[in-house]
């Protein structure tokens, strides 16, 4: 990836000559761009999630200080990757319309802003929010036409994805035909392809005992499976869908988010159920904090919380800026994972003369806690996951769990 994203994150200086915003925009602009192919064309992220959005919001606010540095081409304006991807012949499908991604808010004040420039756009004292899960997949679009599903595909790069429909076709819970009076001729439906844990650790556990590698979380295991050029693979893989979005709501004479979700219900899409209406921000903010308390209870992953004007008027009214909606915004929970670096291998005795292999880590903050340590478990564990000291490797916690490092990051690396 050239250079060390984690060495970019660093401040500019306001004294600095005119060059180095513009130095610095440049620098940004590559590593998101590399980050973003990683992670959306290869499923094999080289930085964290809380390192990419921090990154990013920094390019976000010095092409707002510079405007003279402008460019329709900077990830600010762009969705997903345009780098083309390695050895993969999957056709192209062109959105009817944009699959956009969401603006975080990664604190409350930041949600709080969020509400008082709906309120103002809107004329309003009040807005009404859906609140649902924030799941950790892959976004997908299914396309109906008469009733039939005709077509599937990835988000790509927002306005153009990847064709997986013979892939699609092997999820048992994507209905092949839907047929509800109402739906127009032709209509997309919007949703995520996940893979539960439970099913994910099977996997994980088939695919050793088979001699592969072993994927690093469920996202990049749902990813991989949706995107195999054999869909015999794909229907090996315990792939599961939740529908959240349909295009051209209006067409449906409906007038709130709620009445959408019942519809795609009806319609036997498989919908999560434990969406929210609330209005009140600080009613939001503690059903938030109780959804990451309850979060490692969930059979799947999440990173947070959608929140929507359940109003479709409202929606529309809004309208959309290049990349993200201005009506919805995601509420992310502080990160459960980080990149840093393996230093070395220490071993810890138990009371009853147990050996445990300890990672002697670089140091990384991950959810408000700076890591230094974690657990390698045993030698088949650091075999299995062919851990190397010197690897960038990726750590994570959650909850009261010991830290844990998941997988290495090959890309960097570096034989030494």
């Amino acid at each position: 990836m050239g250079k060390d994203p984690s060495k970019l994150n660093k401040k500019v200086s306001k004294k600095s000559s005119k060059n180095e915003p513009m130095d610095r925009i440049t620098e940004l602009r590559q590593v998101i761009s590399q980050a973003n192919h990683d992670y959306y064309s290869l499923d094999a992220p080289t930085i964290s999630d809380s390192e990419f959005d921090s990154l990013f919001r920094e390019l976000v606010n010095l092409e707002s200080e510079n405007p003279e540095f402008f460019s329709k081409d900077s990830p600010t304006q762009t969705l997903g990757s345009k780098l083309p991807r390695d050895n993969i012949t999957f056709s192209e499908v062109e959105h009817r319309e944009p699959m956009l991604s969401l603006q975080n808010a990664l604190s409350i004040d930041e949600f709080i802003a969020f509400d008082k420039r709906n309120q103002k756009a809107l004329g309003i004292e009040q807005c009404e929010y859906f609140l649902e899960y924030k799941f950790d997949g892959l976004g997908l679009e299914l396309v109906y036409e008469n009733g039939d599903l005709l077509e599937a595909s990835t988000r790509g790069d927002g306005k153009v994805g990847e064709n997986v429909t013979n892939n699609v076709l092997t999820i048992k819970e994507i209905p092949r035909r839907v047929e509800l009076k109402g739906l127009p001729e032709r209509f997309e439906v919007r949703g995520e392809v996940l893979i539960e844990i439970a099913d994910f650790e099977k996997l994980n556990r088939q695919r050793v005992a088979d001699g592969e590698p072993s994927f690093a979380n469920p996202r990049n295991a749902a990813a991989g499976s949706l995107r195999q050029l054999d869909s015999k693979v794909t229907a090996q893989r315990p792939l599961s869908f939740f529908a959240y979005a349909i295009s051209s709501p209006f067409d449906l004479k409906i007038a709130t988010q709620v009445e959408l979700m019942e519809i795609l219900g009806k319609a036997t899409f498989p919908i999560q159920k434990d969406y929210v209406v609330q209005s009140k921000p600080e009613k939001i903010f503690k059903w938030f904090d109780n959804l990451e308390m309850k979060r490692s209870q969930l059979p799947y992953e999440i990173d947070g919380a959608v929140i929507k004007l359940n109003s479709l008027a409202a929606q529309a009214e809004l309208g959309s800026r290049s990349r993200t909606p201005r009506w919805a915004v995601a509420l992310k929970f502080a990160p459960s994972e980080g990149f840093t670096k393996l230093l070395g291998i220490s071993v810890q005795v138990g009371r009853t003369g147990t050996l445990t292999p300890v990672a002697e880590l670089e140091a990384v903050e991950i959810g408000g806690v700076t890591v230094k340590r974690a657990t390698l478990h045993n030698q088949d564990e650091i075999d299995r996951k062919d851990i190397r000291i010197g690897d960038t490797v990726v750590v994570r916690r959650q909850g009261d769990v010991i830290p844990a490092i998941v997988s290495v990051v090959e890309s960097k690396r570096t034989g030494s």
